[in-house]
């Protein structure tokens, strides 16, 4: 039995999906598991990370773990619940971030490098996916592609590696199912470095809208983040992508070595999630 948090997600959602293809028993996580919807098959347990007494039943019976943690919404509750989990599973595959741990990464980075610290100290198996930009992210486009047409971030030429829910999912289901991760800490992308003007541009093409890239401005920026980042993540935030602006995000080899098929580009996400732009 495999359990997979966030599975409702966008990457654990295809970590499920893929799962159930190879004839595994699935159990998810779910805080509402009335609401969750998932395919048939799955065994769908409530519970919740950020209250780690509410993961026994979840974990009852269960071999290996896909971990996507709450990053920052339940950190106080990391080292009870990455205790109960790694109790009663011998394998854990968690969904890390590049740049995890590192020093003045900022709260983001930070919270990821200590759930890897945890999982290592626990002494299980464990595989680290350390994801770069997720191409999902830009979603967070699509009322404003079908409103105006317009797409207003900072730095335009902050040039990221996105890499596709799929891939991340298509690399975790190795981790899980074969032997030869772990111990392994991948750093995980998409094949092509873009600006986000440029994937405006791919955005416009496979929709068929005009779209329009305009950037904000530095104090436009922080106003914006402090909508969904608590303000101590904020300048970290910011500094974090004036560094990747400076200099682009690196682009890794790992999907294909491990899937043994290229990355898919952005152009591919874009046409997998083409209603959801409105296209």
């Amino acid at each position: 039995m495999i359990l997979v948090t966030g599975a409702t997600g966008k990457v654990g959602g295809q970590v499920v999906t893929r799962l159930l293809k190879e004839g595994v028993k699935v159990r998810a996580l779910a805080r509402e598991p009335e609401a969750a919807d998932l395919p048939g098959g799955v065994d769908v347990v409530r519970g919740d990370l950020a209250d780690p007494g509410s993961l026994d039943a979840a974990l009852d019976g269960v071999d290996k773990v896909f971990l996507v943690w709450p990053t920052l919404a339940a950190d106080d509750a990391a080292a009870e619940a990455v205790r109960r989990i790694t109790e009663r599973a011998r394998r854990v595959v968690y969904m890390s971030s590049m740049g995890a741990g590192v020093p003045d990464g900022g709260p983001v980075l930070d919270s990821h490098g200590l759930l890897e610290r945890l999982i290592t100290e626990s002494g299980v198996e464990w595989t680290f996916l350390r994801g770069g930009g997720f191409a999902g992210n830009d979603l967070a486009w699509a009322k404003d592609i079908q409103d105006s047409g317009v797409v207003r971030e900072p730095f335009g030429g902050w040039r990221r590696s996105l890499v596709h829910e799929a891939d991340l999912a298509a690399v975790g289901v190795r981790a899980l199912l074969e032997d030869g991760h772990v111990g392994a800490t991948y750093d995980l992308t998409g094949p092509q470095a873009l600006s986000q003007a440029e994937r405006v541009r791919i955005v416009g093409e496979v929709t068929g809208r005009p779209l329009r890239f305009e950037a904000l401005s530095l104090e436009e920026a922080r106003q914006q983040f402090l909508s969904w980042l608590p303000p101590e993540a904020v300048e970290a935030t910011i500094e974090s992508m004036l560094e990747v602006t400076r200099k682009p995000e690196e682009v890794t080899a790992a999907v294909e070595e491990i899937t043994g098929r290229p990355a898919l580009s952005y152009r591919e996400w874009v046409v997998d999630h083409v209603r959801d732009f409105g296209g």
